[in-house]
């Protein structure tokens, strides 16, 4: 049988996205929180894009954490270049996002200033997600 080479380097693959969030699913600092629905890799335009969103509606009020950070680098060929010659550069660096992983939390506002300030920022995720709240939040 045909062992397999053994090699200094190991080749970097996309990996799967499989399974639910293992850490990261639960509220941390915020009192509100967006949870991801499902899979998918969030790059930093996206991030940096949501938190712009959900911080102009507060009015800089309160506070925002950002749960996830894209650190996973996502390389692309260059059009119309033949096949091999190596890895592509860097295209953009995005972070994997599994099903139940909080991706933003805010604290320090209203219910509803929360819950529209989430909506905006979900708006411009490539996932979908649901609003959260803690457990000993009381009105």
């Amino acid at each position: 049988m045909l062992q397999p080479r053994k090699t200094k380097f190991r080749k970097q693959q996309k990996g799967r996205m499989k399974g639910d969030s293992g850490r990261g699913n639960q509220l941390a600092y915020g009192t509100f929180g967006i949870k991801s629905l499902d899979s998918n890799f969030i790059n930093s335009r996206q991030i940096e894009a949501a938190r712009i969103a959900a911080t102009r509606y507060m009015k800089r009020e309160g506070s925002l954490w950002i749960k996830i950070f894209p650190d996973k680098p996502i390389t692309k060929k260059p059009l119309e270049v033949r096949m091999g010659k190596g890895k592509g550069n860097v295209e953009y660096w995005a972070a994997v996002v599994k099903p139940g992983r909080i991706l933003f939390e805010i604290s320090g506002v209203p219910h509803a200033v929360a819950q529209e300030a989430l909506r905006l920022a979900a708006q411009k995720l490539p996932v979908k997600t649901k609003f959260i709240v803690a457990r000993d939040y009381q009105e």
